[in-house]
């Protein structure tokens, strides 16, 4: 993507928010909008209701709204009108879960009518001072974080804000044309995402809709028609390693989407044993999964050696199977089904497929050499999904970069009169 032509800002002056460029101004968001609280559920004693769409938390995101699940409210009639919304408002979150802290995006009419709850907030721009638009990035953007984070009651992952504080927003205000502008500018880089999210969304629906098909032989690659599939215990295939005290070796992780991984890949908190004495050995080839989470599709063909926790059962393929072959198999839905049916355990939270279980599974295979032809395709597939997924992820870097340059005027576009 070409880069936008922009400069360093020439001319500032000192605020306690920072150097900004002499034509900005700064001001409290309620004096340059009106900021609206939501409609509280389970209200008694309504006289005259109407049942109308609402806006809660859940479809708020960041960026974006997810309206896939729109539920109803029971409101007065007489207070339609206060709750509604309309296009151009910026729907900001109350909080709870951190990452929920002042997220939000401009609506633009998806859904008339519609109301929002009371953990959705309303901000109505004066547009002819503040543009919605431009002051949904600045909430988006490090500037805007930094201060909901400052001001949040926070409790152990957990934060909110009140109306108060959010009308206390110190907007920065660059002249109309800048701010139209900016978002131009930014605009730009969320069409690329959107176009590269769709392209994604397209080569992962592809791959599902393939392994439906190569997996069970409903599909077969000319070169094999006609070759019989055999039907196996995954015992006949696969043997269970149990090799322990390796703990020369490093920690590794086995995740649903990434497969087998560095421990310390991993964003979270390191809940291992401190005695590792116990871990299982890993080496290159083989299927590790976790018996607690196999119905869940947690499992993965390491590249690695390395050594995991007891949680996880480990598979050594024998002769007959591919690995990578055997990997996609798991990830498939009928086969998370038999995963599900051969687990034991009173409830979800304890089911658990160790590996008896595991190799009394009946399985019908492809002879090898169309195991390894079909693998093949599926690993072409993620090879392009992880660079999409990388491009992706250098777009959004590139304009939370360019975010924070923008949104406090530390650089400019040109072509913008200015001081």
């Amino acid at each position: 993507m070409d880069a936008p032509t922009l400069h360093a800002s020439r001319k500032t002056k000192k605020t306690q928010f920072g150097e900004i460029p002499v034509d900005w101004g700064v001001s409290k968001l309620d004096h340059v909008a009106i900021v609206q609280t939501g409609l509280a559920k389970g209200k008694k004693g309504i006289k005259n209701p109407a049942v109308l769409p609402y806006l809660r938390v859940a479809n708020v995101q960041d960026g974006y709204f997810d309206l896939a699940e729109i539920k109803t409210i029971t409101v007065e009639r007489s207070e339609i009108n206060r709750y509604s919304l309309r296009k151009n408002d910026v729907l900001l979150t109350e909080g709870g879960d951190l990452d929920k802290l002042g997220r939000g995006h401009l609506w633009e009419g998806q859904i008339e009518p519609c109301l929002h709850q009371n953990h959705v907030f309303v901000v109505r721009t004066k547009p002819n001072v503040l543009l919605p638009r431009f002051f949904a990035l600045l909430t988006a953007g490090p500037y805007g974080r930094r201060y909901f984070l400052s001001c949040a009651k926070q409790t152990t992952n957990l934060a909110s804000i009140n109306s108060t504080q959010l009308k206390q927003f110190p907007v920065l205000i660059p002249p109309l044309r800048e701010q139209q502008q900016i978002a131009a500018v930014l605009g730009t880089w969320d069409r690329a995402s959107t176009v590269l999210e769709n392209l994604l969304a397209a080569k992962r629906q592809r791959k599902q809709a393939l392994m439906q098909q190569l997996l069970t032989g409903q599909k077969r690659f000319p070169k094999f028609k006609g070759k019989e599939w055999r039907t196996v215990h995954l015992g006949d295939v696969f043997t269970e390693r149990t090799e322990i005290n390796r703990t020369d070796l490093p920690l590794v992780a086995i995740t649903s989407d990434r497969g087998v991984i560095p421990r310390n890949e991993l964003d979270r908190n390191d809940t291992s044993s401190e005695d590792k004495s116990r871990y299982l050995r890993i080496a290159p080839g083989d299927i590790g999964y976790n018996t607690m989470r196999m119905w869940q599709g947690v499992s993965g063909v390491s590249e690695v050696e390395g050594i995991v926790s007891p949680a996880y059962t480990v598979c050594v393929p024998r002769d007959g199977i591919d690995r990578y072959y055997a990997g996609y198999l798991f990830k498939s839905r009928p086969v998370i089904y038999l995963f599900h049916s051969h687990s034991q355990g009173l409830v979800k939270d304890t089911l658990n497929l160790k590996f008896p279980n595991f190799a009394r599974i009946k399985v019908s295979l492809p002879p090898i050499e169309e195991q390894r032809r079909i693998a093949s395709v599926f690993r072409a597939l993620d090879q392009e999904i992880s660079l999409l997924v990388g491009e992706g992820a250098a777009l959004r870097n590139q304009k939370k970069g360019l975010m924070q340059q923008l949104l406090t005027g530390k650089v400019r576009v040109k072509g913008v009169a200015h001081g």
